[in-house]
């Protein structure tokens, strides 16, 4: 299948396509033949084995990768991309609070120097708000549990308004509450056209979050729904969604 599945009512309206993309790390040859397209306020799941190429894919989106062969075309301004790491690239003993961290989002475009005003605080309270975390406003960043620091770097993002969002396993190693806080969030920046794609490994997270699913394994892609995924592993069955993704072979995937 030579695009993406959208489920959910979302608006076909294209903001990220992948043409013949190839990719490759250290000479060594990732990805081939990547083809599909990202609709505008859909959430894409991107799951895969260790080594798949997940964490590959999402640094030639964001421009870190430059493809060996094809092309990556988003309609996406640069500064209204964001990319959400795995927390372990996050600098704890940088003296950085969670408000500042947070103001941080204005960057890309209103710029690092010029300082902020009153209406760039007004907003940075109200995202605080949002994600519950209000109370840790001027708590240094290696204070902080792994689900407030996720909720704080999820911040960042929304101060940046971002149009294009890509997160790597946003959902590893916090707690419940803060999975029901970002599953909540995301869903609705999705619902306010943002075009989002995340790292999962979970039936539970891609089943409550996707709208359609990018499947990568043996250097290759393909495009399927969260249903057929949730048939393959349990025949759909919701009790077994508090579960692993398993790996995959492409040729068996509907």
């Amino acid at each position: 299948m030579a695009g993406s599945v959208v489920g959910r009512g979302v608006v076909e309206l294209m903001r990220l396509r992948l043409k013949d993309l190839h990719l490759a790390q250290a000479g060594r040859t990732v990805l081939e033949n990547l083809n599909g397209t990202f609709e505008e306020g859909a959430v894409t799941a991107l799951v895969g084995a260790n080594g798949a190429g997940k964490s590959t894919l999402i640094q030639a989106i964001m421009g870190e990768l430059k493809p060996t062969g094809g092309a990556i075309e988003c309609d996406v301004p640069k500064e209204r991309r964001a990319w959400l790491p795995q927390q372990l690239a996050l600098d704890l003993t940088f003296p950085m609070s969670v408000e500042e961290l947070i103001m941080t989002g204005t960057w890309p475009s209103h710029g690092a120097l010029l300082g902020y005003c009153g209406p760039h605080y007004r907003k940075a309270r109200d995202v605080m708000a949002r994600l519950g975390i209000s109370h840790l406003a001027h708590r240094p960043l290696g204070e902080l549990s792994g689900g407030q620091r996720q909720r704080a770097l999820l911040g960042r993002t929304l101060m940046q308004e971002a149009e294009l969002l890509l997160l790597d396993e946003p959902f590893a190693n916090v707690d419940i509450e803060t999975v029901e806080v970002l599953a909540k969030v995301l869903r609705d920046m999705a619902n306010q056209g943002t075009t989002i794609i995340v790292v999962v490994h979970d039936l539970e997270q891609l089943a409550r979050l996707a709208d359609c699913v990018l499947v990568l394994a043996g250097g290759h892609g393909q495009w399927t729904t969260p249903q057929a995924i949730l048939e393959r592993h349990h025949g759909g069955d919701q009790r077994h969604h508090h579960a692993p993704i398993l790996p995959f072979d492409l040729q068996n995937l509907s």
